[in-house]
């Protein structure tokens, strides 16, 4: 329940940054963080869904996801979809950027960096109660 409130919480402080930035920034600053936001979005998405999986694993496949949804731009399909609805423009974007190729990860690890911290501390404190 912790870790589903917490994946919770990480993805609508990660909207709120993404927006507050969208408002006072502009130019390569709104492009790179809105990637690395939109990845720490899907990042806790994948958490929220699959609690139970290890943070590796979680940012392995949120990486991917991201990954799958750029080079998806390739084919055309995103822009047509982004014509229709704003869901889509801000779900699937509108075209290829190979940085965003890049940018996806370092929105990525140091939630996976943060989450494995607090898995091994909680693994910690759990060991030593059942010591006691």
């Amino acid at each position: 329940m912790l870790v589903r409130s917490l994946a919770v919480l990480t993805a609508v402080l990660a909207l709120a940054v993404a927006l507050s930035i969208r408002f006072f920034a502009d130019g390569a600053i709104e492009q790179f963080s809105g990637t690395a936001l939109y990845a720490s979005m899907v990042y806790a998405a994948v958490v929220f869904l699959w609690p139970r999986l290890s943070p590796w694993s979680s940012g392995a496949i949120a990486v991917a996801f991201c990954w799958a949804v750029e080079f998806s731009q390739l084919t055309g399909i995103p822009a047509e979809l982004s014509e229709r609805s704003l869901l889509a423009r801000l779900a699937l974007g509108v075209q290829f950027d190979l940085i965003d190729v890049f940018v996806y990860p370092a929105g990525v690890v140091p939630l996976v960096l943060a989450h494995a911290l607090l898995a091994s501390m909680n693994s910690r404190r759990r060991e030593a109660s059942r010591v006691n």
